[in-house]
């Protein structure tokens, strides 16, 4: 059955749908009458419905009486070319989406259409069990710190900012927090506030009465009450435009808010965790992001490493993407040969974990064989990758001069704590977890390294 049902015994009108959304690419049922719309009902229900309200036969309020009473979340729009009170009132008590009144300009009608697919379909990703997110793969020794954090944070409501390049997998990161939460049995709600146009952000995170600006037309619940018990994720939070900056702070401060237009304020129930790929303290520095705001935001910090940092992932994660893809293919796996496999671990990936997705997921389609050697990669890909130096300075140097590339700053800091780790850890593993001995070979104090030890996170035995 179509996602769309448009029943009206005006065949002009349905003429004229069927030839806009499919124009738009959206595909449509239609009905001459409320009683067709009604027996096909028994098999499946649409995704969206518009009916006209006076049929011959039961009416389109009859229809949407029925439709709510049987499947309470369908959005039905409601259209008349009597556009008097009573018909409206009446439609809207039955639980109409929105009230089409004819004439209408098909443009908007069709937008209004897609508007409801998209918050139907939004709310049904919302519902669906996070036990269906994909694992987070990783045995380097970056993403176990990541794993940690998640463990230590499993029964805590605390609000998480997660930060990272663009394509490292935060989201995965903020459903398995929720997952592993006491509200997992409760919504995930995902936004992109850079991906929301301005003008809209406010009413999606915060629902609008009805009113309260053109097109309103009905009160709609926005992101914080459809996550209410449970967690609401905040990607790209260093987009937010500064005065909706603003009323998230007041959410964060005491729990409160007011829809677009309302009078009553809501109490949310809510988790929250951001996301950025952004340098906040810098946006603070710039004026483009409230510093207080960055505080109630950064309560705790899970920082997810770029997949230059964690390049003995690339072989574990090539072989699960390639088996998902064949998977949702239904085809065969393909394998990476050595001499691929080792090639791709070499190469930079500016778009990281999302980036060797997708080439895996190329792969699968349009590699000749089962066994895919470096020919077979996209050309972009086929360049020989820059050899690892033996001199570790000349690797260090290779490494600065890609990150400069990309855009990053903060280098010294990163790069520091990676360089005081990894010598720590091997003094530690030499002297099997003896501090004193490790602090004389690093050249040290006994109470520096246990400080460093701390700090940096590294486990290591307390022997003498």
């Amino acid at each position: 059955m179509m996602p769309v049902w448009i029943v009206d015994d005006d065949r002009s009108i349905r003429w004229v749908f069927e030839k806009a959304l499919e124009r738009e690419g959206i595909a449509c049922s239609a009905f001459s009458s409320a009683q067709d719309a009604l027996e096909a009902l028994h098999d499946q229900a649409p995704e969206v419905l518009v009916s006209d309200i006076r049929m011959p036969g039961p009416s389109g309020l009859e229809l949407l009486q029925t439709v709510k009473s049987q499947h309470p979340s369908v959005p039905v729009i409601v259209m008349t070319a009597y556009s008097d009170l009573e018909s409206a009132v009446a439609a809207f008590q039955g639980g109409a989406y929105e009230y089409l009144p004819k004439p209408f300009d098909v443009d908007q009608a069709v937008d209004l259409v897609r508007r409801a697919l998209d918050e139907t379909r939004r709310a049904q990703e919302a519902l669906e069990p996070v036990e269906q997110a994909p694992e987070i793969l990783g045995q380097a020794q970056a993403m176990q710190e990541v794993f940690r954090a998640i463990g230590r944070l499993a029964q805590s409501s605390a609000t998480v900012l997660i930060t990272g390049e663009s394509g490292t997998g935060k989201e995965l990161v903020a459903r398995a927090l929720h997952r592993h939460s006491a509200r997992a049995a409760q919504p995930f709600v995902a936004i992109n506030t850079a991906a929301m146009p301005k003008d809209l952000l406010e009413s999606e995170l915060f629902g609008h009465e009805r009113g309260a600006f053109t097109g309103a037309q009905a009160q709609r619940r926005g992101r914080f009450e459809q996550a209410e018990g449970g967690t609401l994720f905040l990607d790209e939070i260093g987009d937010m435009p500064p005065e909706l900056q603003t009323r998230l702070l007041r959410v964060l401060s005491d729990g409160t808010f007011y829809r677009v237009g309302g009078h009553q304020q809501l109490r949310a129930n809510v988790r929250v965790i951001a996301a950025t790929h952004q340098n906040l303290e810098a946006r603070v520095k710039e004026g483009a992001f409230r510093e207080d705001l960055f505080h109630r935001l950064n309560v705790i910090r899970v920082r997810l490493p770029s997949l230059n940092e964690r390049r003995e992932d690339i072989p574990l994660l090539a072989r699960h993407f390639l088996a998902r893809s064949a998977k949702q293919l239904g085809v065969e796996p393909k394998r990476l040969s050595e001499e691929t496999l080792a090639h791709i671990a070499r190469l930079d990936f500016p778009g990281n974990v999302r980036q060797l997705e997708s080439l895996c997921h190329w792969l699968t389609v349009m590699a000749p064989g089962q066994v895919i050697e470096p020919g077979d990669l996209p050309v972009e890909f086929r360049e020989a990758a820059p050899p690892l130096p033996a001199d570790w300075v000349a690797a260090l140097e290779l490494d600065v001069e890609r990150r400069f590339a990309r855009g990053e700053t903060g280098l010294m800091d990163a790069l520091g704590r990676q360089f005081e780790r990894a010598l720590i850890s091997k003094a530690l593993e030499r002297t099997g977890g003896r501090r004193i001995e490790a602090a004389n070979l690093l050249g040290m104090g006994r109470n520096t390294i246990t400080r460093k030890i701390q700090d940096l996170g590294i486990d290591a035995e307390s022997g003498e």
